[in-house]
């Protein structure tokens, strides 16, 4: 494996991943699907510089994990990534959702926006790191 490759890889992945964050639970989804009670009031400049790095952080670890067990096929990865949507953020999102006033619009659009990112992981794996590229 290509060192430059994998950074390219996550340096994409992690830009174009953290763009469905803003369109699934953006501003406009957050102003008229959610109830202000729930969110801190203030600047959200820090939350969203924060936040804005753990993309990287989701697509960098799905492809250590599709290198780690050696997946080369475009299917596998997109089933890898429903697999830990499946694991991972959808039983979070609904379980928050089931104890938390979380409108049902934004849990729907959030839990899609959450496997948007891990396919958009799977595609840019397949796309720059399967051998023979």
């Amino acid at each position: 494996m290509h060192w430059t490759r994998f950074v390219l890889a996550v340096i994409g992945a992690g830009i174009v991943s953290s763009m469905t964050d803003w369109f699934f639970a953006g501003d406009w989804i957050h102003k008229r699907f959610t109830y202000p009670e729930i969110w801190r009031k203030g600047p959200e400049t820090r939350a969203i510089i924060v936040s804005s790095a753990l993309p990287f952080v989701t697509c960098a670890t799905f492809m250590v994990l599709a290198l780690w067990l050696d997946v080369h096929s475009l299917a596998t990865l997109l089933k890898l990534s429903l697999l830990m949507w499946l694991i991972g953020p959808l039983p979070l999102i609904l379980t928050n959702a089931a104890f938390i006033k979380l409108h049902r619009v934004f849990v729907a659009l959030y839990s899609v926006g959450w496997l948007v990112k891990l396919v958009i992981a799977g595609l840019v794996a397949h796309w720059l790191l399967v051998p023979g590229r």
